[in-house]
Formats: structure tokens, C-alpha cells, sequence
């Protein structure tokens, strides 16, 4: 039988957020129930709430998650009840060219649930990327659904399923960081971030954190940084330089994802260098540079997409380092809130206050 639970909906765009109760189908071929233990609070779902993905208003928002299995649906054996999972939003589909190809962190026809949640009125609702976990319970595909050590605390592990993903992918998976290496990260709140922790898991010797706010800073120093650029006092360029023998980092991230971020990070890399983009620009958004520079300057341009990440490969191996003490996912979960005070945390991550909000249910 639909069960009818409370889920946090954007009804229209920039409207504050409601807690409202929606139903979620039982499981079609294919799909999974989850019933949702943590969720956390991204940027993401506020660009959802103001239209800045689509317009398919309404959207169930939330989508960094863990869970349980609750039930599933026909054909499903990756996963059964009782399972404790991760939600990812790249379910791989296996037979597209990228996976046939080895490549299925790039898989073109990634997998969400068929049946629509909707509210009691009927109205389709459209889950942020797929997942739409800012609810007592959540309807994906199994492919999203990660199964992975159930000691761990699902409000930390939870954030593996998208921002501290990405930015820590950006750095192991896309920009190849390895032992010895330099690395600067433009962009210091969660998802630069987790490319600093990725850095350091990857054995890098200097870890140059950029960014304007000094507090944003002093996480990026916590989680494993050993220098600090305040961009707002001095030239990045120019300082990452005199930190790396006037050479420039092995690796740039640039976790903001804008014309003046991307071109530090372009300038500011060694001859043959690799710039990974991971923070997201807008349409608008264009570059105006010398085509001489890409050439004489050689290297690697790079765009990270979710980190380059498996889920399957990579999110049991993130919990399993952090259940060892080896990464410390615990550090970005600043405060744990109730699920009706999600449009309080859109608001004090705006101004900068916390790396990750965590929903708890």
C-alpha cells in the first residue's frame, strides 16, 4: 500500500520551503523504498528552490542521504530489506558507450524510479537529482542505493552521497593527486573542503587553501591544509607560486566555479599542470583568454562530475577509512537538525556559517 509521509518541498521558486506530508508508492520493478536516517542540508537543493536547475516545480528536496532498505520492488537483488545504504544519483546503467567502454563513471543514462512521490492531491513531485530524501521515507532506483558498514553514523556518511563526493573525487579520482604532489583548492566551504581531505588521503605535501573568509580558512587548516591564501589581501597567483618555489601547484581545484576562480587556477598550476573545475558556473558564465596560453602551458583541463565517482567502488571504501580514523567525515557535519528547520539551514549555509547541516530523522 502508498504510504503517506512528511517530506520539504519547494512549491515555487525562491518560496520558502514547506513540510508537508507527500505519498510514496510501494516499490515497481526495479525500485526501493528507503526509509531515510540523515539527509544533508546542499547548495544543490537551494538552487533547486530557485529554479536555477529546471522549473519542474514541485520538488521534494534533499538528496545527500542514508537509510535502510525498507522494501523493494521486482528484479531487485543488489539490495534487500534491512540493508543500511547510502543514496547516490549515479545509478550506472551498464550498456550505455562510457560503461561499455570502462568508463562508467561517466555513464550517460543514469538511472532514477520510474513512479512518481507525489503530494496527497495527487501532484507529481520531482525529487532533487533523483533522490528526494528531506522525508521520513524515499522512493529510487536500487542502483542508487549503496549498501555499506550500518556502525556508521548515517549523518555523516550520508554527505558521501554528493558534496564531500565531489570534492573528494575531484581531487583522488579527477586531478589524479599522488604522493608528493602540490596542491592548491580555490574555494574553501564543503566541496573544497573535501578536496583538501582528498589531498592529504592521497599523500600530497603541500596543501595551499584559498579563499576570502578567514573561518572557511581555519576548516580548510583543521581538515588538513598547511597554508592558508586569504584572497582578498593578496595576489592567489602570485602567492601559490612563492608556497610551491615559484613553480605553481602540481593540481589547482578550483571549487568555486567562475571566470576569475578558473583563470587563478589556470595561472596558478606548474608548466604541465592539471586544473580540475568541480565547483559549478552559471549559463552565463564565459572565459576570454589567449589561445597561446592553453598551448605553451600544456597539461590538463579537467571538469569533475560528482567526483568522477563509482559509488559501488567508492563509498564503502570512504566509510570503511573513516571508521578507521583515516578520514575524518565527521569534521563536516557542523549541526544536526529536525527536519522542519531545513529552511533555517538554507539561510545559515548561505552565510557561510556551517559546512554541512545534517537533517536527522
Amino acid at each position: 500500500m502508498p504510504q503517506q509521509v512528511r517530506g520539504v518541498i519547494a512549491r515555487s521558486k525562491g518560496a520558502p520551503v514547506e513540510l508537508t506530508d507527500i505519498v510514496i508508492p510501494d516499490p515497481g520493478p526495479g525500485e526501493v523504498v528507503v526509509a531515510v536516517a540523515a539527509c544533508g542540508v546542499c547548495h544543490t537543493d537551494l538552487t533547486y528552490r530557485e529554479g536555477g536547475i529546471n522549473d519542474d516545480f514541485p520538488f521534494l528536496l534533499g538528496h545527500e542521504a542514508a537509510g535502510t532498505v525498507e522494501s523493494v520492488g521486482e528484479g531487485v537483488d543488489s539490495v534487500q530489506p534491512g540493508d543500511f545504504v547510502v543514496l547516490n544519483w549515479r545509478a550506472v546503467c551498464g550498456r550505455c558507450r562510457a560503461c561499455k567502454r570502462g568508463r562508467s563513471q561517466y555513464c550517460f543514462n543514469t538511472f532514477n524510479a520510474s513512479q512518481k512521490m507525489t503530494l496527497t492531491d495527487g501532484t507529481e513531485l520531482t525529487p532533487a537529482l533523483g533522490i528526494g530524501a528531506f522525508a521520513d521515507k524515499t522512493l529510487v532506483h536500487a542502483g542508487q542505493c549503496t549498501k555499506v558498514d550500518p556502525s556508521a553514523d548515517p549523518a555523516v556518511v550520508g554527505l558521501l552521497g554528493c558534496g564531500v563526493m565531489a570534492g573528494l573525487g575531484a581531487a583522488v579520482n579527477t586531478g589524479g593527486v599522488s604522493r608528493g604532489d602540490s596542491v592548491a583548492v580555490i574555494g574553501c566551504g564543503g566541496v573544497g573542503d573535501a578536496a583538501v581531505v582528498g589531498a592529504r588521503l592521497a599523500g600530497a605535501s603541500k596543501i595551499i587553501a584559498v579563499d576570502r573568509d578567514e573561518k572557511k580558512l581555519a576548516w580548510a587548516a583543521d581538515l588538513g591544509a598547511t597554508h592558508t591564501v586569504n584572497a582578498g589581501e593578496v595576489d592567489v597567483i602570485t602567492a601559490i607560486a612563492e608556497l610551491t618555489g615559484g613553480f605553481g601547484a602540481d593540481v589547482v581545484i578550483d571549487a568555486v566555479g567562475r571566470p576569475e576562480t578558473w583563470k587563478q587556477a589556470f595561472y596558478a598550476r606548474d608548466l604541465a599542470g592539471t586544473v580540475v573545475l568541480v565547483g559549478v558556473p552559471t549559463p552565463d558564465m564565459k572565459l576570454d583568454m589567449p589561445l597561446l596560453d592553453f598551448f605553451s602551458r600544456g597539461g590538463a583541463l579537467k571538469s569533475s562530475w560528482y567526483g568522477d565517482c563509482l559509488p559501488e567502488r567508492d563509498f564503502p571504501m570512504l566509510v570503511d577509512l573513516y571508521l578507521q580514523g583515516r578520514l575524518p567525515l565527521e569534521k563536516f557535519v557542523s549541526e544536526r537538525i529536525a527536519l522542519e528547520e531545513a529552511e533555517k539551514a538554507f539561510h545559515t549555509m548561505h552565510a557561510g556559517e556551517v559546512l554541512r547541516s545534517v537533517v536527522v530523522l
